[in-house]
């Protein structure tokens, strides 16, 4: 839970500067303005630029995130006369003046002479929000390893023409997440580009156990020595990786794919599939050590590896039409913390923002940003704060577009 608590007073944007603070917006003002400077010194002049201050780029932001609630295709449409416009927030700032912002909008302006790491331009900020996370809050045991759903809007998707789906280019990069599944606080980010330099890049590690092995252990390199039990899916499950994780006291548990998983040194008589019929919930076991490797049938053949739960543990699926299915206590606490994620995933990923730069670094930190107001979401929903004003995640979220925007009007949306 929270490391620290929260005055009964506190408003949405004291949650969220739990993890973007006011240092945090300053630098982005200072970078922004030298980036201007920058830019017209190589390209002429630009007398309609003048330095952004602090309350425009909290304003600028909040209108960013504004496209979180109310999804439009751009965030342009607020000044538009259109369907997504809204007049309510548009009067802060000229349509012209935010896209000027939007033109010269930098977190690190120069690139130093030391500098390799093709995110340079985003490392600063996602180092300050891992920061943020860790020191606000405090994980469960239980943890799981994924990529969130962060895809397009659906509803645009499915109106969109052909034309246009070509038009918009694919992300460059994979983002995964180490995420608490008891409260679905996400920990720690871990962003790798696709179009990565040498034999590390994605692209040449795709679909193979080097890049998800590489991925899991990015993401769990401040877990060691804490006893977490880590959940893996089928592409990061690994008995390498599990027995080098144990060596670090991190217990793992894990879908296994004879397709997508790296099944150096199991057993073979283990992964083949029995000819003979078995009836729901039975299974096998073999161990190694503290390591099981369990094969359990329910309409179909289901593996599992892990040296978290002992094999002889009982647990129980509970299916509404089939009622209790037995299974070992590694399968129903697999199948309990991928149902936590997944219903995660379904309640917030609706409230990424909408806004879809051509430019890599601008899309990781928007996606970052993104994460750290769902964050802060969970704070406040765990905090006494919460009881007072009781916000939805939409309200929530129009509550921090107002505060950044700092209109006083303070009732909530209904």
């Amino acid at each position: 839970g929270p490391t620290r608590k929260m005055p009964l007073t506190a408003s949405a944007m004291d949650f969220f500067q739990l993890f973007v603070t006011d240092n945090v917006l300053k630098n982005m003002v200072v970078q922004t303005n030298m980036y201007a400077k920058k830019y017209q010194e190589r390209f002429g002049s630009d007398d309609a630029w003048i330095d952004v201050t602090l309350t425009e780029m909290k304003a600028f932001l909040g209108y960013m995130i504004s496209t979180s609630i109310h999804h439009c295709e751009s965030v342009l449409s607020i000044w538009s006369s259109g369907f997504y416009s809204n007049k309510s927030i548009a009067l802060i700032m000229t349509q012209s003046r935010f896209e000027k912002i939007l033109k010269y909008f930098h977190i690190v302006a120069f690139r130093s002479s030391q500098t390799t790491h093709s995110l340079y331009k985003i490392q600063p900020f996602l180092d300050s929000l891992q920061n943020g996370f860790d020191s606000a809050f405090r994980p469960s045991q239980a943890q799981v390893l994924h990529e969130p759903l962060i895809d397009e809007d659906p509803v645009f998707i499915a109106t969109c023409t052909e034309r246009e789906l070509r038009k918009r280019k694919k992300r460059k990069f994979s983002l995964w997440v180490r995420q608490c599944s008891s409260t679905g606080f996400i920990c720690q980010i871990y962003v790798h580009l696709k179009e990565g330099s040498g034999a590390d890049g994605l692209d040449a590690l795709k679909n193979k156990p080097q890049l998800h092995s590489m991925v899991a252990k990015s993401l769990c390199q401040n877990a060691s020595g804490k006893n977490y039990i880590i959940f893996t899916g089928p592409s990061i499950t690994s008995l390498n990786l599990f027995e080098e994780f144990e060596k670090q006291e991190i217990y793992c548990c894990g879908l296994l794919s004879t397709r997508k998983s790296d099944c150096t040194g199991l057993p073979p008589s283990m992964l083949n599939n029995s000819e003979t019929p078995q009836s729901r919930g039975q299974y096998r076991i073999r161990m190694k050590g503290n390591m099981s490797l369990i094969c359990w049938y329910n309409k179909g053949h289901f593996r599992f590896l892990t040296n978290a739960y002992s094999p002889i543990q009982q647990g129980v699926i509970i299916k509404r039409k089939s009622g209790e299915i037995p299974c070992p206590l590694a399968v129903e606490a697999f199948a309990a913390h991928l149902s936590y994620i997944c219903k995660y995933d379904d309640k917030y990923s609706k409230y990424f923002i909408s806004h879809k730069p051509n430019k890599t670094w601008q899309q990781v930190f928007w996606f970052a940003i993104s994460i750290a107001i769902n964050n802060a979401y969970i704070l406040y929903k765990m905090s006494e704060a919460y009881h007072v004003t009781r916000y939805s995640r939409a309200q929530f979220g129009e509550r921090l577009v107002k505060e950044l925007l700092g209109l006083e009007d303070t009732s909530p949306s209904h």
